[in-house]
């Protein structure tokens, strides 16, 4: 019988896991609410909550065997399925830990790129490592079918390798919808000495309206700052004017747009797994909708529609092609993660289909969208702000044809895929993209773009800055001495 050292399988951190890490990110962690750490290894990450002022405990059959389970708003199950080799306690650890959760599980494995580089022999599902640990890796879609299998609910995947389950429908909607990128445009304030002496007052009034694209309902408001304004202006629809007179017709209308865009990339992206009753969205959720569309059922069939539209590859070209924001090329349309906002509706239920696959890439700046087959990537560019020629880390590629996620690392290559003209990958509201189109402008007049197929890796780059004697310092262009 082959011995198994779970036990070795414990890391020590000095952060943060990952799936905590996602977990704080994506705010479903909140004072008051409790984590149960289920297999916490050597309680790191109990340690970082507390630090931050949450209220964690946790349970390891290694290191803490004698804590006890306890009920929990998060129960965290990170990195213990892939450790356990017998099928069977593999499932019934899974439902004890659902069991426990009293809004929302977080499962994590390890994927299977992960054992690229791992050295073990076959054993069971899994391999057993030279340190005697056994590890079972997944496909992402592998996890996830398991987990649903296991639990009868459908996760939701945060990242590569993390899922949430959550235990509320609506907990669940109210996630969904708060992933939708979002995107304001500039709003110009004309001046107005009442609307300057009370600005901060009205920020959350003004905040809501232009993240709702409507006034506030009742109680829908802070109630703090909802009688601050009455006090100071009579009432809320007092306020409501101050603020439409000095901004102007058009950024709302603006606004308006952008938030019905918004709502229907969530109700498109909803079909997915099982869409929701319109009594199970939030009710600030609901009546965005009814403002926007009418009725939640009309809201469902144009959201359909768009949802059907992203298998057509002619209609996914032609709104690639009609798109404002992000870097054209003959195969794909590239974009920064801060412009996502800003792509025509189609192109991001796109994105958000290969996002309910893959979860968030954490570290992607860069997002590829395929026009020639039904494929996303997020690449990875670290020094992209810091940079004027960033090279590329990693890739996570999602076919949404085989449903699979791969992932493919750049950071040992000593000749990497490298950026030009950064200015065609972000927003014109960006604030750095004057300074990255002078730079191009430069290197145009300078010659170093007369061979594009030159220059698309790093050794092609450095050798074109030589031959033709430039040097890059920051954003900007010199001739060398």
């Amino acid at each position: 019988m082959t011995s198994i050292a779970r036990h070795k399988t414990a890391m020590v951190r000095d952060a943060l896991s990952r799936p905590m890490s996602m977990v704080v990110s994506d705010s479903l962690i909140a004072p008051g609410r409790t984590v149960f750490d289920y297999g916490c290894g050597r309680g790191d990450d109990l340690r970082h909550l507390e630090a931050l002022g949450y209220q964690a405990s946790g349970w390891d059959p290694g290191h803490r065997p004698d804590a006890e389970h306890c009920h929990a708003d998060v129960v965290n199950l990170g990195y213990v399925v892939n450790v356990i080799e017998d099928r069977a306690e593999r499932a019934r650890t899974l439902a004890a830990a659902w069991e426990l959760a009293k809004r929302v599980l977080v499962v994590s494995a390890r994927l299977v790129w992960d054992a690229r580089d791992l050295v073990g022999r076959r054993h069971s599902d899994g391999v057993i490592t030279r340190t005697g640990t056994f590890q079972k890796f997944y496909e992402q879609p592998e996890l996830a079918a398991w987990i649903t299998q296991v639990l009868g609910v459908t996760p939701v995947a945060a990242a590569p390798g993390i899922f949430y389950v959550f235990r509320c429908e609506e907990d669940q909607q109210q996630f969904l919808h708060d992933r939708v990128h979002t995107y304001r445009p500039r709003v110009r304030i004309d001046p107005h000495e009442r609307y300057e002496s009370t600005k901060e007052l009205l920020s959350p009034l003004f905040d809501f309206m232009s993240a709702h694209a409507r006034p506030p309902r009742t109680l829908e408001l802070d109630t703090g700052a909802q009688e601050a304004i009455k006090v100071e202006f009579g009432s809320v629809g007092r306020a409501q004017k101050l603020i439409y007179a000095v901004t102007g017709d058009d950024y709302w209308e603006q606004v308006r747009i952008q938030r019905r865009a918004e709502l229907l990339v969530y109700i498109a992206m909803s079909r997915f797994g099982r869409r929701p009753r319109f009594s199970q969205l939030a009710r600030t959720l609901q009546t965005d909708v009814k403002v926007h569309f009418g009725t939640y059922k009309d809201a469902c069939i144009q959201g359909d529609r768009m949802l059907v539209a992203t298998g057509d590859p002619m209609l996914v070209f032609v709104s690639a092609r009609s798109s404002k924001v992000g870097k054209q090329t003959p195969s794909a349309l590239y974009v920064h993660r801060s412009a996502l906002g800003e792509l025509p509706p189609l192109l991001r239920v796109y994105e958000g289909c290969a996002r309910v696959l893959s979860g968030n890439v954490e570290r992607a700046n860069m997002i590829k969208l395929s026009v020639v087959k039904p494929q996303v990537s997020y690449l990875s560019y670290p020094k992209f702000d810091k940079d004027a020629h960033p090279v590329l880390e990693s890739a996570v590629t999602v076919n949404l044809r085989h449903l699979t996620v791969d992932w493919r690392d750049y950071s040992k290559s000593d000749n990497p895929p490298l950026l030009h003209r950064k200015e065609e990958f972000v927003s014109e509201s960006d604030p750095r993209r004057d300074l990255y189109a002078r730079l191009t402008r430069a290197e145009m007049r300078a010659g170093l773009y007369s061979d594009p197929s030159r220059i698309g890796s790093l050794h092609g780059w450095e050798r074109q800055l030589m031959a033709t004697q430039y040097q890059v310092f920051g954003h900007r262009l010199r001739k060398m001495a």
